[in-house]
């Protein structure tokens, strides 16, 4: 296994940015037999973070080094700042741009990396959860697969603010700046909702991985985002146990995650 640490100018965003890679490099040993070198290609996983998050949390908080590299999958977890990871007009930060399409395409220039769709993965917690549910969903030609734990799906609450209010987590103005005019969010590319029944009705839908705690704060947009999927006939696995938004519970829930994408692919 190689933990690697890259930066590069990134034209989507407008600057530096910085990632962390996972190579498995070594073929786990079988009975008595040396672990093997593998040189790829490599089916990847694109892990995002959650607000207020960076890179190093999954390193950190998580064994995703050695539950991937026995997998043999290659992880990229970028820096996302908490931008969603949305095109953002404001800003000129192209984020989604930027993990839907430049930052697979430069990890694949880097790195031994399957190009094949159904071998290249978007997961994420949190914020991280939302950017996989929407970046996988619009950008299904590039990702076979999606990862969400704990998913913050929260479009209808956004939809729904007016100015001078907000949340827990950021005020209305951050909403605003990035989400632009919530009135315009229902029906639009940063709509989950939306974004699966256009995959629907044109046959591209990634498969999906669904995770939430039922003591989670955003469990009950989880289970609506998972009752709509329903609903349109989207087939999905909905992986839900008891947990609260933390490490603990994804902990228990990357695993599972990880082994579901292994035996589907």
């Amino acid at each position: 296994m190689a933990l690697i640490n890259c930066d590069y100018f990134s034209m989507a965003r407008r600057g530096f940015v910085s990632f962390n890679a996972i190579l498995p490099l070594e073929r786990p040993p079988v009975a008595d037999q040396p672990p093997s070198y593998t040189p790829g290609p490599y089916p990847t996983l694109y892990l995002l973070h959650g607000f207020s998050g960076n890179r190093n949390d999954w390193i950190v908080n998580t064994q995703i080094a050695e539950l991937a590299s026995r997998r043999g999958w290659a992880v990229i977890m970028p820096d996302g700042r908490n931008n969603f990871y949305l095109d953002i007009e404001a800003s000129l930060e192209r984020c989604g741009e930027f993990v839907g399409r430049e930052l697979v395409e430069v990890t694949r220039s880097m790195f031994p990396l399957s190009h094949k769709r159904e071998e290249t993965a978007i997961g994420g917690i949190s914020m991280g959860g939302y950017g996989a549910v929407r970046n996988g969903l619009k950008y299904a030609d590039t990702f076979g697969a999606i990862l969400s734990h704990s998913a913050a799906l929260i479009t209808d609450e956004v939809a729904n603010m007016r100015e001078g209010e907000g949340n827990f987590m950021a005020p209305y103005a951050y909403y605003r700046h990035t989400f632009g005019d919530p009135k315009a969010l229902p029906g639009s590319d940063k709509d989950p909702m939306q974004l699966a029944r256009e995959r629907m009705q044109d046959g591209t839908a990634p498969r999906l991985f669904l995770a939430c705690g039922t003591e989670d704060f955003l469990y009950d947009p989880n289970a609506a985002f998972h009752a709509h999927l329903d609903r349109i006939g989207y087939e999905h696995t909905w992986w839900v146990k008891p947990g609260a938004h933390d490490f603990a519970f994804w902990n228990a829930s990357l695993p599972a995650s990880l082994d579901w994408l292994g035996n589907e692919h």
